[in-house]
């Protein structure tokens, strides 16, 4: 058989029989002849699993030798080798000091790396984010630190400000305060770092509006769907057709706006019960209703059925 570039390439085969096809057997890492049996040809990859699954097993250790799935974001493509602890007499030198390490095993910048995408990760799962949000946390931070934009900050901080940064582009905003609830950083140092990070890099995320956080905001308060409209076209009324709640924040707006909504209907929610799920404080829902009140009638919509009029709410 010759190749592309003229030279001559040996195939494997019989002997006895050429034409003959052969049998590959895995587990010996043979080539057999179908036809008399002779082993043509050894040393074989075994490309099958080397392990049985006990999917009933629940204490049984995982068999599978082959590690995670690559990173591509480190710079070993996460192949280093990660040396389990040591026994044995073998396993220290003469003055107590283990043979095998394995910080001589991952960079400092590999670790780095690894320590942030876990603590993303960590973040993510406690307040139920999707892996679409994870993966470009992690592709943001990865270029904050290759750029090295922001030393001297904590990689934690900068890890949770990625994550609320993700959030936003991706259109599942979260307030800092619930960043800060899943983090060990403080609010004023992940609003800091996700400064210098749109600086850094030179983007932008979408302004939040109260819409994104209202549906999220109800369903937490257990607030029926007629509520939760009813608090979105207050809200929109309020911030942009009408222009009631200059310079509030989006988030004390919605939160002043369900309780407008709840306190008209029969599912009334107290300050601190809004304020709790939204993160503000029971003052600043109070100044944004305060706002709001008097022109409440302005603000519902036409087709609200009032439990409680509009004269009747609460005058705070």
């Amino acid at each position: 058989m010759a190749s592309s570039s003229g030279r001559k390439v040996k195939q494997i085969g019989c002997p006895a029989h050429p034409e003959a096809h052969l049998i590959e057997d895995y587990r010996a890492g043979d080539q057999i002849c179908s036809e008399c049996g002779l082993v043509v040809g050894d040393r074989v990859i075994d490309v099958g699993s080397e392990w049985r699954t006990f999917s009933n097993d629940k204490n049984a250790a995982d068999p599978s030798r082959v590690g995670g799935t690559e990173n591509k974001l480190l710079g070993s493509s996460d192949l280093s080798t990660v040396i389990g602890d040591a026994r044995g007499a073998a396993s220290f030198t003469a003055d107590g000091q283990s043979k095998y390490q394995n910080r001589r095993q991952m960079s400092s910048s590999d670790r780095a790396l690894t320590n942030a995408f876990r603590e993303i990760a960590l973040m993510a799962d406690r307040i139920s984010l999707p892996r679409t949000i994870v993966d470009r946390s992690n592709n943001l931070f990865k270029q904050v630190h290759d750029g090295r934009n922001l030393k001297g900050r904590a990689n934690d901080a900068i890890a949770s400000a990625c994550l609320y940064i993700s959030c936003r582009q991706e259109g599942v905003p979260r307030t800092f305060k619930e960043i800060c609830a899943v983090s060990k950083i403080s609010k004023k140092e992940i609003g800091r770092c996700f400064k210098l990070i749109l600086k850094a890099l030179d983007t932008n995320v979408e302004m939040i509006t109260t819409g994104d956080f209202m549906s999220r905001f109800c369903a937490n308060l257990r607030l029926p769907n007629s509520v939760q409209r009813a608090a979105t076209y207050i809200a929109r009324r309020a911030a942009k057709e009408l222009d009631i709640v200059p310079g509030r924040s989006p988030i004390s707006v919605a939160a002043a706006a369900i309780y407008m909504a709840s306190q008209a209907s029969e599912d009334k929610k107290t300050q601190k019960e809004i304020g709790d799920i939204a993160g503000v404080a029971d003052v600043t829902i109070r100044q944004s209703y305060k706002l709001m009140l008097p022109r409440a009638a302005e603000l519902f919509p036409p087709d609200f059925k009032f439990h409680t009029p509009i004269e009747e709410l609460p005058q705070l």
